[in-house]
């Protein structure tokens, strides 16, 4: 049998990927970011419907191998692979990208959950959230000494203690030092995604002595396969 692969995206890499698969493959995306025009590969926008819509999907396509490459924190999208891989009998490999390890001078502050964030939230005054479009449903929730910076992949209204970024990596060292000096960021809210292009916010952070609140990783099920790289992932493809 020829193989078929369906490549789950969501981080950068995952394109890298993409582009190196045939048409009979489909790249598969949730819809939030831009859709790529230039692959050869089919494209594929959209949910699947949880684990049985997805398992009804790899069986009806055909798809004899599951590449999951979806970001570090989409714990749920990740679950739903590993179990409709297993209901179908397909392997599931798994792009695991390796988590950011704290450099010295870093002072970094593991928080559990959005509340034990804002827990740790109450001694600043400008913090700058990196962590997507999640605090957008906690607008109305600001303590009224605090100014949000929310830095997400579209802009989007804010309100009078918020306001939304819309902007894409890779970023550039230099633009994060003007980004925290013009907004006088005095605390980074991130989460460890592991990733190069959105990496220079923490080496600013550590130069100025500003905290690194980090939303702790989730567990992601276990796979056939896991590799730390697409390029490890693609000499596996091979």
């Amino acid at each position: 049998m020829s193989r078929r692969i369906l490549l789950l995206g969501g981080v950068t890499e995952a394109l890298a990927i993409a582009r190196q698969l045939g048409p009979e493959h489909v790249y598969s995306l949730a819809g939030i970011g831009r859709v790529p025009q230039d692959l050869a590969c089919q494209v594929r926008v959209g949910g699947y419907g949880g684990a049985e819509g997805l398992a009804r999907y790899l069986r009806e396509a055909g798809i004899t191998l599951l590449i999951d490459a979806t970001h570090p924190y989409a714990a749920q999208i990740s679950r739903n692979a590993a179990t409709a891989a297993r209901a179908v009998g397909i392997p599931c490999w798994a792009l695991r990208r390796p988590a950011w390890q704290a450099q010295p001078g870093d002072d970094w502050r593991e928080v559990d959950d959005w509340v034990g964030l804002i827990d740790a939230l109450k001694p600043f005054r400008r913090p700058l959230f990196t962590l997507g479009r999640e605090p957008l449903q906690h607008l109305d929730e600001i303590p009224s000494g605090q100014f949000w910076t929310l830095r997400a992949l579209e802009a989007c209204p804010g309100n009078d203690r918020c306001e939304v970024i819309g902007a894409r990596g890779p970023f550039q060292l230099e633009d994060e030092q003007a980004l925290f000096a013009r907004r006088q960021i005095d605390v980074l809210v991130s989460k460890n995604s592991g990733s190069v292009a959105t990496e220079p916010k923490l080496e600013v952070a550590r130069a100025l002595g500003v905290p690194v609140l980090i939303l702790k990783r989730p567990v992601l099920p276990g796979v056939d396969r896991e590799y730390l790289s697409s390029e490890e992932l693609m000499g596996a493809l091979a």
